[in-house]
């Protein structure tokens, strides 16, 4: 429904030719504005509900205080394995894992995880690449989100979070600690969860709106032979330029895994394929730009950096495995 509404705005209404650039763009400038702040309002909303019932100061007491010998890192990572969005979509569990408390470590976990894998990038890469290399994708990119979010929770980068951010932390833990002495029912509580998640919406708006402009435009007028021409050669430096390409670009799986096939077919190495895709679908700048709400500019250059030399080191891994 949402793409046939897209479709309308885009061709019917503005009268716009679904084969040019800029109808392409414009697309999915609709299609993706109106999927993420329909996501957003809505996961907002449940983190509310599981805000006011959910007992998130003591699972983020045990989280801190107990030793879990990294088992916190791979939940999050198979929660972010099950959850099927793209790096824009997970922002707004990311602000309500934030929100309540958990560890950031742990919510870069999930992060880094959740666009990476999912159940339509696993369909895909069976029907695709068959199953020794789908398994081999699923356990090195869970494995990416968990190594990743260690790394970055070590670096102790909570004073890096926005003062938005923290101001949400704070009015949290007061709601929570309101509801529970005040015991009050769930249809008195719903309008003001309804009211914060909105208010979350109305926060990041300007956020969206520009962060998927940058992805419509890039979507719409960059040219795919732009990429393959680059990746295709087989010298050491292919796989980082690989994913400096990747970066800019805004995709999900089911939108970029026939484009590496493509690539593989012309003779790209298939490890160099994968983290271009990884770098697609787990990187962007409109991620960035969303992020920049949550996070500062330091702490997305750390994310960015981080996530990216993991990357890299995949793609070359990959060249000498499969």
């Amino acid at each position: 429904m949402l793409q046939e509404f897209a479709d309308w705005l885009s061709y019917n209404l503005l009268g716009l030719d679904a084969q040019t650039h800029l109808g392409t763009a414009i697309n999915f400038f609709f299609y993706d504005t109106t999927k993420i702040l329909i996501l957003l309002f809505v996961i907002s909303s449940i983190m509310g509900v599981i805000n006011a019932y959910f007992p998130v100061e003591r699972l983020r007491t045990y989280l801190t205080t107990h030793r879990l010998f990294g088992l916190q890192y791979f939940f999050a990572s198979l929660f972010g394995a099950v959850t099927p969005f793209c790096s824009c979509s997970s922002i707004p569990l990311f602000i309500g894992f934030v929100k309540g408390g958990i560890p950031l470590g742990v919510t870069f976990a999930f992060l880094i995880t959740s666009p990476l894998v999912n159940e339509v990038a696993v369909a895909m890469f069976l029907g695709t690449f068959g199953l020794k290399i789908t398994i081999i994708y699923v356990v090195s990119g869970m494995l990416l989100g968990m190594v990743g979010g260690f790394v970055l929770g070590k670096m102790k980068l909570e004073n890096y979070l926005s003062d938005w951010v923290k101001n949400l932390q704070k009015s949290s833990d007061t709601e929570a600690a309101k509801w529970e002495a005040d015991h009050v029912k769930f249809i008195h509580r719903l309008p003001g969860i309804l009211k914060d998640a909105w208010g979350i919406v109305k926060g990041v708006l300007i956020y969206v709106i520009i962060g998927i402009a940058i992805g419509g435009a890039i979507h719409g007028f960059v040219p795919e032979g732009f990429f393959q021409h680059y990746m295709s050669n087989n010298s050491w430096y292919a796989v980082p330029l690989s994913v400096v390409l990747g970066v800019p670009m805004y995709a999900n799986a089911a939108g970029i895994v026939p484009i590496i096939e493509v690539f593989v077919s012309k003779g790209v190495p298939i490890g160099t394929a994968l983290a271009f895709m990884m770098a697609v679908v787990g990187l962007s700048l409109p991620e960035a730009t969303l992020l920049k709400k949550v996070m500062t500019w330091r702490l997305i250059g750390i994310f960015f950096g981080t996530v990216s030399l993991f990357i890299i080191l995949l793609g070359y891994l990959y060249n000498v495995i499969l």
